[in-house]
């Protein structure tokens, strides 16, 4: 396993549009743990592969309950909304409140290639929502309702308000 460079929101590969995986073999794998070694590293919950500069459609995810790798996600449903406040490894020190839906089923695939579907709400639908959003070339701030100041933030990690997204 390897840390990878994280590209930041000027960097023009994050806004090109990620291409499907086909080939399920070691170099995904090497990919994913990199992903998710870079991810654990840098303190956040959600890296998607445009990230660290390969346009492949792979996001790895932890919010607190364990590792999720994904491979060519894709939104099957989603219901309600919910607004929080996002950050992004991508776009450092800038946070804002973003409308996701409040529940989401996910369909894709594992390392291996086999399917899986997540059913998820609150925070882990807002991280599936987002890093899904990174595979095409969107990025937080272009959902933003209102920027959030960093005294903002400071008060809400002080009431121990968990919201930076990645």
């Amino acid at each position: 396993m390897a840390l990878r460079k994280i590209r930041t929101y000027e960097d023009e590969i994050l806004r090109k549009k990620s291409k499907t995986v086909e080939k399920f073999d070691k170099r995904l794998h090497d990919l994913i743990d990199d992903m998710k070694e870079t991810m654990y590293e840098a303190n956040g919950i959600g890296l998607a592969a445009p990230q660290v500069g390969i346009l492949k459609r792979v996001i790895v995810i932890d919010v607190g309950n364990g590792a999720v790798e994904l491979v060519n996600p894709s939104i099957e449903y989603s219901e309600g909304t919910q607004i929080d406040v996002e950050g992004c490894l991508s776009v450092p020190n800038v946070w804002g409140e973003v409308e996701r839906p409040k529940k989401v089923v996910v369909r894709g695939q594992n390392r291996y290639g086999e399917e899986i579907v997540i059913e998820a709400e609150d925070l882990m639908a807002r991280a599936l929502c987002h890093e899904i959003d990174h595979l095409d070339g969107i990025l937080f701030t272009d959902k933003v309702i209102r920027f959030v100041t960093e005294q903002e933030i400071e008060e809400r990690r002080s009431k121990g308000q968990k919201m930076d997204l990645e």
